[in-house]
């Protein structure tokens, strides 16, 4: 009954937030403002879209290739064609479920590549460890690049006595959550350590694997896929085209943040991306359509090619 709960409020919250957000936002602006706002729908150049999603489908399929080299070390081979249909269910996952399409895509490489859950898992894991290492770095280049933006944003809203106790808070749990792991002999703690022997393997194959640096060159590759196919949707409308690098790294950033903390980014992302862009002389209406414009592109792309996935994966992988 809790897990439930846990889930339906891991779905609702989100969604609950961005209708408020979308009700707040639309509710301050006039109607000439709105009009302007289905104005620059209408007017924007969707051929810049389209090279976005092209872009954004390479980058899925590169970190497709890198999955490929993970696993390959730990002595399981998989498909790039089943590698590709798995992680493109699991973005559609992502956006019901937060975290869920970690799951699913060890579930389905365990169900059409026979690669065991943890393994497979463990690789996921050690992606997501190597992807948000690039993510700090890309937010520390930032901070230095853009500070006065970073500041006005995100800095000067965070109170510090605030900040410094949820610090000293995490820092606690996470202390007593290692001493509980390392020194417990209860059996839930016991039961945990067998499950993340098997996770370990799968974590440390970046560290080991013999192809390294292949995998280093996908991540950057990935990485510069993101900023690129982000940068050339700045062009689809007038007003955002003439923005410069840092106005384009500060913005890409708070919507993959946006993106990864709701899940979906629903009604958050334009938001947001909205409020950036402000600070680059960006008015919010036009921020507004350009966040929306953005937002669903890619998400008719995430269900577009998790659906075909779905029906996919069991007609390519038939035993013959």
């Amino acid at each position: 009954m809790k897990s439930r709960l846990t889930k339906w409020l891991s779905i609702t919250l989100p969604l609950l937030l961005g209708v408020i957000l979308i009700v707040y936002t639309y509710d301050k602006f006039t109607a000439a403002q709105l009009k302007e706002i289905k104005t620059h729908f209408r007017r924007a150049d969707y051929f810049y879209i389209i090279i976005s999603l092209i872009i954004s489908t390479l980058g899925c399929a590169s970190r497709a290739y890198r999955w490929k080299f993970s696993l390959e070390h730990m002595g399981y081979k998989s498909s790039f064609a089943n590698n590709f249909m798995a992680i493109s269910v699991g973005y559609l996952m992502n956006l019901s479920i937060p975290r869920s399409g970690e799951f699913s895509r060890a579930l389905l490489i365990k169900k059409y590549d026979n690669i065991p859950f943890d393994k497979g898992f463990g690789s996921i894991v050690a992606e997501r460890i190597v992807d948000s290492i690039v993510l700090l770095f890309l937010m520390i280049l930032t901070v230095f690049v853009q500070f006065e933006a970073v500041k006005k944003f995100v800095l000067d809203k965070i109170p510090l006595q605030q900040t410094i106790w949820l610090l000293a808070i995490g820092t606690l749990l996470t202390i007593i959550a290692l001493l509980l792991y390392f020194y417990s002999k209860m059996n839930f703690i016991l039961t945990l350590k067998a499950k993340v022997s098997g996770l370990k393997e799968g974590m440390l194959s970046v560290v080991k694997m013999k192809k390294k640096w292949p995998y280093i060159f996908h991540t950057l590759f990935i990485w510069v896929s993101y900023i690129a196919m982000f940068y050339i949707t700045i062009f689809t409308l007038t007003e955002t085209s003439d923005i410069g690098v840092g106005a384009v790294l500060s913005s890409f950033l708070v919507g993959s943040i946006t993106i990864a903390v709701t899940s979906s980014g629903f009604g958050t992302y334009p938001v947001l991306m909205s409020k950036i862009l402000l600070f680059y002389g960006i008015t919010e209406t036009v921020g507004n359509a350009f966040g929306w414009i953005v937002w669903i592109s890619q998400i008719l792309l995430v269900v577009i090619t998790g659906v075909i996935s779905i029906f996919l994966l069991p007609i390519l992988n038939r035993k013959k």
